[in-house]
Protein backbone atom coordinates (compact mmCIF):
# COMPACT_ATOMS: atom_id res chain seq x y z
CA UNK A 1 0.00 0.00 0.00
CA UNK A 2 1.06 3.39 -0.75
CA UNK A 3 1.05 6.47 1.60
CA UNK A 4 -2.23 8.56 1.63
CA UNK A 5 -1.56 12.03 0.48
CA UNK A 6 -3.23 14.70 1.65
CA UNK A 7 -4.72 16.01 -1.77
CA UNK A 8 -5.07 11.96 -2.26
CA UNK A 9 -9.27 11.25 -1.32
CA UNK A 10 -8.76 7.63 -0.41
CA UNK A 11 -10.82 4.66 0.01
CA UNK A 12 -13.85 6.49 2.26
CA UNK A 13 -16.31 3.15 2.96
CA UNK A 14 -14.18 1.91 6.38
CA UNK A 15 -14.38 5.65 7.70
CA UNK A 16 -17.72 5.88 6.68
CA UNK A 17 -18.78 2.42 8.52
CA UNK A 18 -16.61 3.64 11.25
CA UNK A 19 -18.73 6.96 11.82
CA UNK A 20 -22.10 5.63 11.03
CA UNK A 21 -22.06 2.77 13.56
CA UNK A 22 -20.32 5.33 16.29
CA UNK A 23 -23.25 8.08 15.24
CA UNK A 24 -25.51 5.44 15.58
CA UNK A 25 -24.06 4.61 19.78
CA UNK A 26 -23.74 8.46 19.93
CA UNK A 27 -27.28 8.39 19.49
CA UNK A 28 -28.21 5.87 21.51
CA UNK A 29 -26.45 7.65 24.85
CA UNK A 30 -27.61 11.15 23.87
CA UNK A 31 -31.04 9.66 24.27
CA UNK A 32 -30.63 7.42 26.86
CA UNK A 33 -28.67 9.98 29.06
CA UNK A 34 -30.79 13.23 28.31
CA UNK A 35 -34.31 11.84 28.00
CA UNK A 36 -34.40 9.19 30.59
CA UNK A 37 -31.87 10.61 32.95
CA UNK A 38 -31.33 14.19 32.44
CA UNK A 39 -35.16 15.12 31.49
CA UNK A 40 -36.47 12.10 32.95
CA UNK A 41 -39.05 12.57 30.37
CA UNK A 42 -39.71 8.51 30.21
CA UNK A 43 -37.64 5.74 30.44
CA UNK A 44 -37.24 2.36 28.22
CA UNK A 45 -40.42 0.82 29.19
CA UNK A 46 -42.52 3.71 30.74
CA UNK A 47 -45.36 3.04 28.67
CA UNK A 48 -45.64 -0.50 29.63
CA UNK A 49 -44.26 -0.61 33.14
CA UNK A 50 -45.15 2.64 34.88
CA UNK A 51 -42.60 3.47 36.96
CA UNK A 52 -44.60 5.25 39.87
CA UNK A 53 -43.93 1.83 41.67
CA UNK A 54 -40.82 0.98 42.86
CA UNK A 55 -40.88 -2.50 41.25
CA UNK A 56 -42.20 -0.42 37.56
CA UNK A 57 -38.93 1.92 38.76
CA UNK A 58 -36.69 -1.50 39.46
CA UNK A 59 -38.19 -2.77 35.73
CA UNK A 60 -37.49 0.21 33.44
CA UNK A 61 -33.93 1.14 34.93
CA UNK A 62 -33.17 -2.12 34.32
CA UNK A 63 -34.39 -2.02 30.93
CA UNK A 64 -32.69 1.59 30.90
CA UNK A 65 -29.28 -0.16 31.61
CA UNK A 66 -29.52 -3.26 29.62
CA UNK A 67 -30.18 -0.01 26.46
CA UNK A 68 -27.43 2.14 27.44
CA UNK A 69 -25.28 -1.51 27.49
CA UNK A 70 -25.96 -2.16 24.35
CA UNK A 71 -25.18 1.26 23.14
CA UNK A 72 -21.98 1.24 24.54
CA UNK A 73 -20.87 -2.13 22.74
CA UNK A 74 -22.45 -0.36 19.31
CA UNK A 75 -19.93 2.52 20.16
CA UNK A 76 -16.95 0.48 20.93
CA UNK A 77 -17.38 -1.53 17.60
CA UNK A 78 -17.56 1.95 16.18
CA UNK A 79 -14.26 2.92 18.07
CA UNK A 80 -12.75 -0.72 16.44
CA UNK A 81 -13.84 0.50 13.13
CA UNK A 82 -12.34 3.86 13.44
CA UNK A 83 -9.13 2.69 14.58
CA UNK A 84 -8.51 0.06 12.08
CA UNK A 85 -9.71 2.45 9.20
CA UNK A 86 -7.05 5.24 10.30
CA UNK A 87 -4.65 2.06 10.04
CA UNK A 88 -4.77 1.41 6.51
CA UNK A 89 -2.64 4.04 4.28
CA UNK A 90 -5.05 3.86 1.17
CA UNK A 91 -8.19 5.14 3.65
CA UNK A 92 -9.21 8.56 3.44
CA UNK A 93 -8.34 10.48 6.81
CA UNK A 94 -11.39 13.24 5.57
CA UNK A 95 -13.08 14.77 8.65
CA UNK A 96 -16.04 16.04 6.78
CA UNK A 97 -16.02 12.23 5.86
CA UNK A 98 -16.42 11.08 9.95
CA UNK A 99 -18.13 13.70 10.63
CA UNK A 100 -21.19 12.95 8.05
CA UNK A 101 -21.13 9.48 8.76
CA UNK A 102 -21.77 10.07 12.42
CA UNK A 103 -24.38 12.38 12.12
CA UNK A 104 -25.93 9.98 9.63
CA UNK A 105 -25.66 7.14 12.16
CA UNK A 106 -26.76 9.42 14.90
CA UNK A 107 -29.97 10.45 12.57
CA UNK A 108 -30.45 6.97 11.99
CA UNK A 109 -30.44 6.24 15.62
CA UNK A 110 -33.60 8.45 15.95
CA UNK A 111 -35.38 7.14 13.09
CA UNK A 112 -35.19 3.05 13.88
CA UNK A 113 -35.61 3.51 17.33
CA UNK A 114 -38.09 6.27 17.44
CA UNK A 115 -40.03 4.32 14.40
CA UNK A 116 -39.74 1.22 16.67
CA UNK A 117 -40.10 2.31 20.05
CA UNK A 118 -42.59 5.21 19.97
CA UNK A 119 -44.69 4.12 16.92
CA UNK A 120 -44.85 0.46 15.85
CA UNK A 121 -44.23 -1.12 19.68
CA UNK A 122 -45.51 2.39 21.45
CA UNK A 123 -43.67 1.15 24.76
CA UNK A 124 -42.36 4.53 25.69
CA UNK A 125 -42.49 8.09 23.70
CA UNK A 126 -40.00 11.01 24.06
CA UNK A 127 -42.19 12.88 26.14
CA UNK A 128 -45.95 11.38 27.20
CA UNK A 129 -48.60 13.21 27.88
CA UNK A 130 -51.06 15.07 25.66
CA UNK A 131 -48.54 16.43 22.76
CA UNK A 132 -46.45 13.01 22.69
CA UNK A 133 -47.42 12.71 19.15
CA UNK A 134 -45.29 15.79 18.41
CA UNK A 135 -42.22 14.71 20.36
CA UNK A 136 -42.25 11.79 18.85
CA UNK A 137 -42.49 12.93 15.76
CA UNK A 138 -39.88 15.92 16.14
CA UNK A 139 -37.60 13.38 17.23
CA UNK A 140 -38.11 11.60 13.67
CA UNK A 141 -38.08 14.85 11.90
CA UNK A 142 -34.59 15.68 13.76
CA UNK A 143 -33.23 12.43 13.00
CA UNK A 144 -33.89 12.77 9.29
CA UNK A 145 -32.37 16.57 9.36
CA UNK A 146 -29.40 14.44 10.63
CA UNK A 147 -29.15 12.02 7.83
CA UNK A 148 -29.19 14.98 5.52
CA UNK A 149 -26.51 17.26 7.71
CA UNK A 150 -24.69 13.44 7.12
CA UNK A 151 -25.50 13.43 3.92
CA UNK A 152 -24.12 16.63 2.90
CA UNK A 153 -20.75 17.04 5.48
CA UNK A 154 -19.66 13.68 3.69
CA UNK A 155 -20.00 16.02 -0.22
CA UNK A 156 -18.26 18.90 0.99
CA UNK A 157 -14.97 19.60 -0.35
CA UNK A 158 -12.43 21.78 1.11
CA UNK A 159 -11.49 24.43 -1.32
CA UNK A 160 -8.24 25.81 0.73
CA UNK A 161 -6.86 23.47 3.21
CA UNK A 162 -6.44 19.73 2.62
CA UNK A 163 -8.45 17.50 4.96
Amino acid sequence: MTELSKSSPGRRAPLVRAGIVLGFGMGGFFDGIVFHQLLQWHHMLSAEIAPNTLEGLQLNTLADGLFHSATYGITAVGLWLLFRAVRQNDVSHATHVLSGAMCIGFGAFNLIEGTINHHILGIHHVRPGDNQIVYDLAFLAIGGLLVLIGIALMQYRYNSAPD
